[in-house]
C-alpha cells in the first residue's frame, strides 16, 4: 500500500473513532415496504445507538415536519451539560420507489447521507439506519431506535435488535440514550 493512501485512511480513522466502523463495504438491509412518510412526521426520542460524535448529549429528541416545498424538516433536540441544543436539517426521499429511503443533511455544505428506515409501526417505535463507505475498505455505521414516547419495554428493544442483526448489522455496541432528566423540552 502507498504512504500517501496509509496516512489518508489513518486520517479518516482519527475521525471515526468514536463512530462504529468495520470492514468492507456498508451492508444492504430491508427498509420498511410501503412507508407511508406522512404518519412518520412527528416527534420521535432516540431509545438507543450506535456511538456518534454528533450526539453526546442526554434527552434527544427529533421533530419531523413536512415544508412547502415537500421536503422534511427536522429540528434535531439535545442536552448538553444541562442546556438544550437544537439544530435543524434537511431530509429529502431520494427515490420515490423507495421512500423509506431518505436522505438527511444538517448544513447546506455537506451532500445527503443514508437515512433509511428499516422497520416501523408509526404510533410506537422506528429503527433507523445509515451507513457510510469509506473507499470500500471500511464502513461507518449509525444506527438508531426511536419511539414516540422517552422509553420502550425491553421487550421491544430486544426484537428492535434482532432485526438490526438479521440485516447484517452490528449493534453490539448499541447505548442507551439517558432520559432521566426531561423535564424542560426543545
Amino acid at each position: 500500500m502507498k504512504p500517501a493512501l496509509i496516512l489518508i485512511l489513518l486520517l479518516l480513522l482519527t475521525l471515526v473513532s468514536s463512530q462504529t466502523f468495520h470492514w468492507g463495504p456498508c451492508p444492504t438491509p430491508m427498509v420498511q415496504p410501503d412507508f407511508d412518510l406522512n404518519k412518520y412526521l412527528g416527534k420521535w426520542y432516540e431509545i438507543e445507538k450506535l456511538p456518534a460524535s454528533f450526539e453526546r448529549g442526554t434527552c434527544i429528541e427529533d421533530n419531523y415536519s413536512l415544508r412547502p416545498d415537500k421536503t422534511i424538516k427536522i429540528l434535531h433536540a439535545q442536552k448538553v451539560k444541562g442546556k438544550v441544543r437544537t439544530v435543524e436539517g434537511t431530509a429529502i426521499v431520494q427515490d420515490l420507489k423507495e421512500p423509506a429511503k431518505l436522505g438527511v443533511s444538517f448544513s447546506y455544505f455537506t451532500p445527503y447521507s443514508p437515512y433509511w428506515v428499516l422497520s416501523t409501526d408509526y404510533n410506537t417505535v422506528a429503527l433507523v439506519y445509515s451507513c457510510t463507505d469509506i473507499l470500500r475498505l471500511f464502513h461507518v455505521d449509525y444506527a438508531w431506535i426511536l419511539a414516540r414516547t422517552r422509553s420502550l419495554p425491553v421487550e421491544t428493544i430486544y426484537h428492535a435488535k434482532e432485526i438490526f442483526s438479521r440485516n447484517n448489522i452490528d449493534v453490539s455496541k448499541m447505548v442507551p440514550t439517558d432520559h432521566r432528566v426531561c423535564d424542560v423540552g426543545p
